[in-house]
């Protein structure tokens, strides 16, 4: 008797992320039941593709209310689509991943892209803002004419990626010890070398460099995962005695155990640090965050500026990681040595191993 074939990637993937962003979503609404919903945004793509954006923002008809609730602004979006990208998007997507050169194709490549994406803005000034992202890529030839409509398209390319991490106000090390055990023994189930490696990448990805300082107290990231060799990981053929995944499945199962620890990881903190009293300065001190944050976003982001190039791409959901307040201001003193504040930016000065 045969077994039956296994769902392709494509489907797994897929599956899995619509029922992530499920669980993740119920646990914010749970966790605050007097807030409104989150409002669940389907969306079609007529290039190719669907998804849904799944947002939360307190009413502001009446400026003059002040809303008690835990979340200011969040997002949990999922995308699954597909096309051909342009020449300006594989320019680009061949300067981000050097270790899979892509052909120069003047009409462009077929790709398909699937992922989760969430970034929360708490409001209070003492409980961190988080970001998260997981998603798969192919990239294959272009369909011929006469290809059977059963037949697959050859891959040119596969790879996940990810991360996530963590953007306080203020600093509390039990937080930052909390969130980066949870992660690597996410991580540590699936090779020791990894989260060591993951942290280091995501230390250097979340900086900013006209401030000279990280966008928050990191966490992971990763990208170009796949079955080849990879200029930040072990090699498939590595001595390691605890070899990282390679191939589809092994890195997906990654994914899953990865993209199952957000909750644990980051509600507790959320639940403990969203009840504390906080005064305006310190609500001051966050919008200056946030700055720092859009800043990041903006300028250095590859996820943004690579949503942008896209065809089709949904402009709403790819900003939605911006807060809904931030603040500048010139030659700001807060932050001053000695400080509660001046705790934060040493670390954001130089990141620190927490685990």
């Amino acid at each position: 008797m045969s077994t039956p074939a296994a769902k392709p990637m494509r489907v797994q993937v897929e599956d899995y992320i619509f029922s992530l962003q499920d669980q993740i979503v119920s646990a914010f609404e749970t966790l605050d039941p007097a807030s409104p919903k989150f409002k669940r945004d389907s969306w079609v793509r007529t290039q190719g593709g669907k998804g849904q954006s799944c947002v939360f923002a307190c009413p502001t008809d009446d400026p003059s209310i002040v809303h008690d609730s835990i979340l200011e602004k969040a997002g949990v979006n999922t995308s699954v689509v597909h096309g051909v990208l342009p020449p300006a998007a594989i320019k680009q997507m061949r300067a981000d991943h050097t270790s899979m050169p892509l052909p120069d194709r003047p009409e462009g490549l077929p790709f398909f892209a699937a992922g989760i994406s969430l970034v929360i803005h708490p409001s209070n000034p003492h409980a961190p803002t988080v970001h998260a992202n997981y998603r798969y890529f192919e990239i294959t030839e272009p369909v011929e004419e006469d290809r059977p409509a059963s037949e697959q398209p050859r891959l040119l390319a596969w790879w996940f990626g990810g991360g996530c991490d963590l953007t306080p106000s203020y600093l509390y090390e039990e937080d930052a010890l909390h969130f980066h055990t949870t992660i690597k023994n996410a991580c540590d189930k699936h090779g020791r070398q990894l989260y060591p490696s993951l942290k280091k990448w995501c230390d250097e990805y979340f900086y900013i460099p006209h401030r000279n300082e990280s966008r928050g107290i990191g966490g992971i990231f990763f990208d170009d995962l796949n079955e080849g060799p990879h200029a930040r990981l072990n090699s498939p053929n590595s001595s390691d005695p605890t070899p990282r995944p390679t191939s589809p499945a092994e890195i997906f199962s990654l994914i899953r155990d990865l993209g199952n620890a957000f909750i644990p990881s980051y509600l507790p903190i959320l639940k403990v640090r969203s009840s504390l009293s906080f005064t305006p300065a310190q609500r001051r001190w966050q919008l200056l965050r946030r700055g720092r944050y859009v800043e990041f976003n903006l300028v250095y982001d590859r996820g943004t500026k690579f949503g942008l190039m896209t065809p089709g791409a949904r402009i709403e959901s790819i900003l939605m990681s911006l807060p809904e307040t931030a603040r500048w201001e010139y030659m700001s003193e807060m932050g001053e040595e000695g400080t509660e504040e001046a705790k934060l930016v040493e670390v954001l000065k130089k990141p620190r191993e927490w685990v």
